[in-house]
C-alpha cells in the first residue's frame, strides 16, 4: 500500500475533492486535514494564512510520512502554494477555479465565479480571467457566508433556503448561463445552489481535474473503480480525518463516520 495522500482545507469542502480522487485512486490511504478552528479562510489575513497553512500541512506530512498534498481550498491555494512547495519534497497540488472550461462552454459568454472574498480579490483570479477568459463577460461574486451554510447544512442536514435565495439573487440578476463554483464548500450545496438558480445555469467545479492529476503525478492514472475483490486483497485502504477545533459536533463526526473515516483526532495548532 502507498503511502497517504493528505487532502487540506479550512473545513469540510474538501470532502468533495476527496471524494473525487478515490473515485479514481480507491485503494489509497487519506487524510483529510481540516483547520477548521480558523474558519473561514476568506476573511483572514494573508500572512496569517499562509504561516498557519505551511507549518499545520508541514507537521502531520511529516507525521504521517504523506505521498503528496493536495490543497483542496481556493482561497488557500492562491497564496499558500508557493510557501509550502518551499517546505516540502513532496508534489503538491493546489486549487484552480474553472474559468476554463466555463469560458468553453459558455452559449452566452456570460460567465461567474463564486467564491470567497479573498479568492475573488487575488491578483491570480484575475490573470486566470484574462487568459481564458478574455472574449467573456465575467461576474464575480465574493461570499463567505456560503461557507458557513455549507458547513452546517453536513452539520445539521438542514440549509435555510430563504437565506441562500437572497445571497444568490445578485447571481441571478446578472443574467449568466455558467457559473464556477470557487469554493470547494460549494459543491457540498451544489443540489441547493442549482434549485435556486435554475437548470439554465450549468455549475462548473474542479473536483474532477484535481483528482486526474494526483493520479497523474503518483503515476496510477491507469487505477480505477474496476479493481475485483480477488485483486484488492490485502491491506484495507484506511480514512483519517484531523481537524484543529476544540471540538466538532454530533452531526460533524456522525458524517465523517458514514464518509468511511475510522480516526477522527484533534490536532494542536502550533500557537498553542
Amino acid at each position: 500500500m502507498a503511502r497517504p495522500i493528505l487532502v487540506f482545507d479550512s473545513g469540510i469542502g474538501g470532502l468533495s475533492v476527496l471524494a473525487e480522487i478515490r473515485k479514481l485512486l480507491p485503494r489509497q490511504h487519506y487524510c483529510y486535514l481540516f483547520d477548521n478552528a480558523r474558519l473561514p479562510y476568506g476573511e483572514l489575513d494573508e500572512q496569517v494564512l499562509v504561516s498557519g497553512c505551511v507549518a499545520l500541512i508541514s507537521q502531520l506530512v511529516a507525521r504521517i510520512d504523506a505521498a503528496i498534498v493536495v490543497v483542496a481550498c481556493n482561497t488557500a491555494s492562491t497564496v499558500v502554494l508557493p510557501a509550502l512547495r518551499s517546505q516540502l519534497s513532496i508534489p503538491v497540488v493546489g486549487v484552480v477555479p474553472a474559468i476554463k472550461p466555463a469560458a468553453r462552454i459558455s452559449a452566452s459568454k456570460r460567465i461567474g465565479l463564486l467564491a470567497t472574498p479573498g479568492t475573488v480579490k487575488r491578483h491570480y483570479t484575475h490573470i486566470l480571467i484574462s487568459q481564458f477568459a478574455d472574449d467573456c463577460h465575467v461576474e464575480l461574486f465574493g461570499c463567505s457566508e456560503l461557507v458557513l451554510m455549507a458547513e452546517q447544512k453536513i452539520e445539521s442536514g438542514q440549509l435555510d433556503m430563504q437565506r441562500l435565495a437572497e445571497l444568490l439573487a445578485p447571481v441571478i440578476a446578472a443574467d449568466i448561463d455558467v457559473l464556477v463554483l470557487g469554493c470547494t464548500h460549494f459543491p457540498m450545496i451544489r443540489h441547493e445552489l442549482q434549485q435556486v438558480l435554475g437548470p439554465e445555469v450549468t455549475l462548473l467545479d474542479s473536483g474532477a481535474a484535481i483528482a486526474k492529476r494526483v493520479a497523474s503525478l503518483l503515476g496510477q492514472s491507469h487505477i480505477s473503480n474496476v479493481v475485483s475483490d480477488q485483486q484488492g486483497q490485502g491491506e484495507q485502504p484506511q480514512l483519517q480525518a484531523f481537524y484543529t477545533k476544540a471540538e466538532i459536533g454530533e452531526g460533524l463526526q456522525t458524517a465523517l463516520v458514514d464518509c468511511g473515516f475510522s480516526t477522527i483526532e484533534r490536532i494542536a495548532t502550533t500557537n498553542e
